[in-house]
């Protein structure tokens, strides 16, 4: 026996990992699910996997303080190989997320698929929603322009309206680091946006994928 049979072997006899593939691939999808109008889980998750392998190559040479933040993109743009391909996909694919998530979720509405025993399958797309727009706040800071700069301090600047005002002050705060836009709120974006929200959301998605899996895809209106 070789060497990689004896390992496959060894791998088979601990986890299974063959019997559980194998069952999930040979799971039938109803016919109406081939329909194009019901791909648009499939590819707002697509987005997803994109945003996250381009957002890894960003990070390689992404630079998140207020000194070196604007340079760092800059030379993602101009000097490294392909850098500015991997950002223009970056953001398109941001938009595209968004976008695809958004008719997911009216064809979702349209065709019933949020009714018992589904109810928390349009929850956790909903909690994905918010997540997906959390994630352009935060990663539209990044760049650290003057777009991105004013486009942060108005948008901090609404959590001053949550009563009572020493809560929305609070938030401000919270949300900056400090009572302005600085060093601060970028490294704090920046962590939320790499670290926190793609965990949130893989947790949100992995629960998503289950419970489909359980219910089955939804029939036609």
């Amino acid at each position: 026996m070789s060497v990689k049979s004896t390992c496959k072997a060894w791998l088979e006899d601990r986890f299974g990992l063959a019997g559980m593939l194998k069952e999930q691939l040979e799971q039938t999808v109803p016919v109406h699910a081939t329909s194009w109008e019901f791909c648009f889980g499939g590819l707002t998750f697509l987005m997803f996997v994109i945003q996250v392998a381009s957002g890894v190559l960003l990070m390689l040479y992404y630079k998140p303080t207020s000194e070196a933040a604007y340079k760092s993109v800059e030379h993602i743009m101009t000097a490294v190989d392909f850098g500015w391909f991997i950002r223009s996909v970056h953001h398109w694919c941001a938009n595209l997320f968004i976008l695809l998530m958004l008719i997911h979720l009216v064809r979702v509405f349209l065709t019933g698929s949020y009714k018992k025993p589904r109810e928390l399958h349009w929850v956790s797309g909903v909690f994905l929603l918010v997540l997906g727009m959390a994630f352009g706040f935060t990663g539209y800071l990044l760049p650290w322009d003057q777009i991105a700069y004013w486009a942060t301090t108005v948008g901090t600047e609404m959590a001053a309206s949550v009563p009572p005002a020493s809560f929305g002050h609070f938030l401000i705060e919270f949300l900056r680091g400090s009572a302005s836009v600085g060093g601060d709120t970028l490294t704090r974006f920046f962590a939320v946006h790499v670290i926190v929200l793609p965990l949130v959301a893989a947790v949100f998605m992995v629960a998503h994928f289950l419970m489909i899996r359980r219910t089955g895809i939804s029939g036609p209106l």
